[in-house]
């Protein structure tokens, strides 16, 4: 799965993932008006929604980028149907081509750990045939347990061909409370990082690995670093735009060639229509501008090359 990444973000020439993170409050009154009028102010009807707003997301954008990244909680946060609606969205988006990466960021030990990585990247046995859960393509994981977590997962990710993105130094301001500190004479995410680095070393794709890291586009500094202790590591980068990250911070996440690193955006995509650089599109055509936006963040992304 690494290599089609890959392949799709030198086809699209958009090292681009959007985040498709719905709040309630993004959803156009129009959509959220049709599906409470069916089936009333239910969870249901709150996940017939968001999955609604997705789709029209998707539909509009799809052709641009290489892959889109679901994040959880956002659908959790409405139970079931929330799940129901997160599913839905996964197999959509597949079917449309794109890679798709689960953020669960999920985080323990064996069998648990297993657990996990079988219900969002593997299959389990039921009688004679396996059958797949939420089925994405890569997830992000918590790395704090150690190789007891993250081992279950790369097992996974090498009989599936799939792939995970390990939290190495995230894109929140309180993240150096933990992620800073120095362990002899290294800060925690650069051990981190190496650690990244050999998990992956027996599972590569063509040029990169299946076990690729998390680093936060507010923190070009430390992505510098990184990406030096991460060569054949591929490199998801949040933190551009809502959350401050620029254009010019990214640089240092790629390698010389271009690729090496996809960077996400989440509310500046798929909440464009509320900017006032996209007001023009209304909020019935809210999937225009998100379309619009992607086509300007991969013109802002290209300047730097």
């Amino acid at each position: 799965m690494i290599n089609q990444l890959v392949e799709k973000i030198k086809k699209t020439q958009a090292p681009i993932v959007v985040g498709l993170d719905p709040m309630i409050n993004y959803v156009p009154k129009h959509i959220l008006d049709k599906a409470v009028g069916e089936q009333g102010e239910t969870l249901e009807a709150a996940g017939e929604a968001i999955w609604e707003y997705n789709k029209g997301i998707v539909d509009a954008v799809y052709d641009l980028i290489p892959a889109v990244k679901p994040q959880i909680a956002m659908y959790e946060q409405f139970g079931i149907p929330g799940l129901v609606a997160f599913k839905k969205t996964v197999d959509y988006c597949k079917e449309k081509g794109l890679v798709v990466i689960g953020d669960v960021k999920r985080g323990d030990i064996g069998s648990t750990s297993t657990a996990y990585a079988n219900g969002h990247l593997g299959g389990v046995q039921i009688g004679n045939k396996k059958c797949y859960g939420f089925d994405e393509d890569f997830v992000t994981v918590n790395p704090y347990l150690g190789t007891d977590g993250i081992k279950p997962f790369v097992d996974v990710c090498k009989e599936e061909k799939k792939g995970i993105f390990v939290l190495v130094k995230t894109s929140n301001p309180s993240s150096g409370e933990f992620q800073d500190q120095k362990i002899g004479d290294k800060p925690l995410y650069e051990i981190v990082g190496e650690h990244v680095a050999k998990w992956g070393e027996d599972c590569m794709g063509d040029s990169y690995s299946y076990v690729g890291a998390v680093v936060g586009a507010t923190y070009p500094e430390m992505g510098k670093v990184l990406r030096k202790i991460m060569p054949k590591s591929y490199i998801l980068v949040p933190g551009y735009g809502a959350q401050g990250g620029t254009a010019k911070d990214l640089k240092p996440y790629f390698n010389e060639d271009g690729l090496g690193a996809i960077v996400n955006s989440s509310r500046g995509i798929i909440c464009a229509y509320k900017q006032e650089k996209y007001s023009e599109f209304g909020e019935e055509n809210y999937a225009d501008a998100s379309r619009q936006a992607v086509i300007d963040m991969k013109e802002d992304i290209a300047s730097i090359f």
